[in-house]
C-alpha cells in the first residue's frame, strides 16, 4: 500500500488585469511563496471582468488583485459589484493608476490600493497584510 502524502496548499490568488505585463508585475512583486519553506501561492489569472466574476462564483479565492485601469471593466467596478454582490467576499486589493484614484478604491470598497508605478515591497506588503487578516493602508 502506498501512502500519499497530502502536500500543504498555499494561498490561491486571483489576479485580473488585461495587461499581461502588469500581472507579471505582480506575480513577480509577490514571489512565488508567502515566506521560506512555505507551500507556493496558486495564481488564478483573469483577463476580463466576466472571468473574475465567474471564478469567484466558482469558489472564492484567499485574494483577489483586481487593475483599476483595465480596459472595459476596471478592477474598482469589479470590485464595487464583488463587494455588493458576494457573501464573505475576500479581501480585495485594487491597482490604481495613480495615488490621486485612492478617493475611488475607497468608493469600490476594496480592502487595500496601490498605485503606480507598482513598488514592488508595497505590493508583497499589502498582499501579506490582506492574507493575514489586517487591512492594509490605502
Amino acid at each position: 500500500m502506498v501512502s500519499e502524502l497530502i502536500q500543504p496548499t498555499g494561498p490561491t490568488i486571483l489576479l485580473y488585469s488585461d495587461d499581461v505585463d502588469a500581472r507579471a508585475q505582480v506575480r513577480l512583486a509577490v514571489g512565488r511563496r508567502l515566506e521560506r519553506g512555505a507551500p507556493d501561492i496558486t495564481w488564478v489569472e483573469a483577463a476580463t471582468s466576466d472571468e473574475v466574476l465567474e471564478r469567484v462564483r466558482a469558489g472564492a479565492p484567499d485574494l483577489l488583485v483586481l487593475d483599476g485601469e483595465a480596459d472595459k471593466v476596471g478592477g474598482m467596478g469589479v470590485a464595487r459589484q464583488l463587494k455588493d454582490e458576494t457573501y464573505n467576499c475576500p479581501p480585495i486589493l485594487v491597482l490604481l493608476g495613480r495615488p490621486q484614484d485612492a478617493w475611488l478604491a475607497s468608493w469600490s470598497d476594496a480592502d487595500a490600493s496601490v498605485s503606480r508605478p507598482l513598488d514592488p515591497v508595497a505590493v508583497r506588503q499589502a498582499v501579506l497584510d490582506l492574507l493575514a487578516g489586517k487591512s492594509a493602508a490605502r
